[in-house]
């Protein structure tokens, strides 16, 4: 599968597919498992039609974690290509301050790890998304220090 990254906007927004959000909580990340799945996943879902692509990426969050309140930052759109059809994405990274109760949805487990899990549903993308979250998260630290 070919995965390329572009920077916010390089995109058309009507094209963005889906979002994936890397959430910390607790200085943990946050993964989700699906209910019929053994493996773990970076939350994220399918664009509802008419929503904005920031509005996917916190109804996904909530309905995948239950969490209550979050600062959310896009990192960068990509697209996925499995010679068959290209897709494309929007990923975020998302700072959760509170969870609530998990609502009824196809997830099964919310689980906090200090890094990338082992058993990931998605292994060809999930862990080149988790690189481009830490790249990000450290180009803002070093912004915020200047």
């Amino acid at each position: 599968m070919k995965i390329e990254f572009y920077d916010i906007g390089s995109v058309n927004e009507e094209e963005l597919g889906f979002s994936v959000i890397s959430a910390c909580y607790q200085g943990q990340w946050v993964y989700v498992r699906h209910f019929n799945r053994q493996s773990w996943e970076i939350p994220g879902g399918h664009r509802e039609p008419g929503e904005m692509i920031d509005e996917t990426a916190k109804r996904e969050l909530f309905e995948e974690t239950g969490c209550k309140e979050i600062n959310l930052s896009p990192i960068c759109d990509y697209s996925m290509d499995d010679s068959l059809k290209k897709v494309y994405g929007r990923l975020y990274f998302a700072r959760i301050k509170e969870i609530g109760q998990l609502p009824v949805s196809e997830i099964d487990e919310v689980k906090l790890f200090s890094s990338l899990p082992k058993f990931l549903t998605y292994p060809e993308i999930q862990p080149r998304l988790f690189k481009k979250t830490l790249t990000f998260i450290k180009t803002m630290e070093i912004c915020t220090k200047e």
